[in-house]
């Protein structure tokens, strides 16, 4: 399927042309290793990749950007191509991590990859940390502590129980937060700053 099947008008035919090639790439491996469930591969570009595409107006174009737990490059991959950004993918299973960095060297993307547990990984802090569909919004923070620079944010996309798990989270600490709503019913963008334990 080509990237005409799937337009985006705020994106550029380059762009479109790196997506593409990510997703068939992603479709092949994901045969083999699961990188998403079977039954989404047809609806790759709504589900996934135009879910993570939300997050580029958020970010600045070249910025440094760490992904947890990356995944099939969600939204990791899409923001080094989308936005330009220099991203550190975090994926401790080696599979998934060998498939993050061919979908890098493929689609040319600034990335480097980490293929270890997030909690002992040693970077240099970022201006902006992502994850999607990882882990309470309480275990994100912990995380993201560390991995932030102090005037830094993390953009983090969840479903229906964000107003849960911000209630949760609030018992440890304290953030300033903007909800952005999703493009999907029920999604939303959790903006996140100024992190530090209660």
């Amino acid at each position: 399927m080509s990237f005409q099947d799937h337009h985006l008008p705020d994106v550029s035919r380059e762009t479109q042309e790196r997506l593409a090639c990510f997703a068939e790439l992603l479709t092949r491996w994901t045969a083999r290793i699961n990188l998403i469930s079977a039954r989404d591969v047809p609806h790759l570009w709504e589900r996934h990749i135009r879910d993570c595409l939300q997050l580029v107006p958020l970010v600045e174009k070249g910025t440094r950007i760490t992904d947890l737990g990356s995944g099939g490059g969600f939204p990791g991959i899409i923001l080094a191509i989308a936005a330009d950004a220099d991203v550190t993918l975090i994926e401790s299973d080696r599979r998934k991590a060998a498939f993050l960095r061919e979908a890098s060297r493929v689609t040319g993307c600034r990335t480097r990859v980490l293929d270890q547990r997030i909690e002992n990984v040693e970077i240099l802090p970022a201006p902006v940390v992502t994850a999607r569909a990882l882990a309470s919004l309480s275990q994100l923070l912990s995380w993201t502590e560390k991995l932030l620079v102090p005037d830094g944010y993390a953009l983090f996309l969840k479903g229906e129980h964000a107003p849960d798990e911000l209630t949760d989270a609030a018992r440890d600490w304290h953030m300033s937060v903007s909800q952005i709503p999703g493009r999907t019913s029920g999604g939303v963008i959790l903006k996140i700053s100024d992190i530090r334990r209660v």
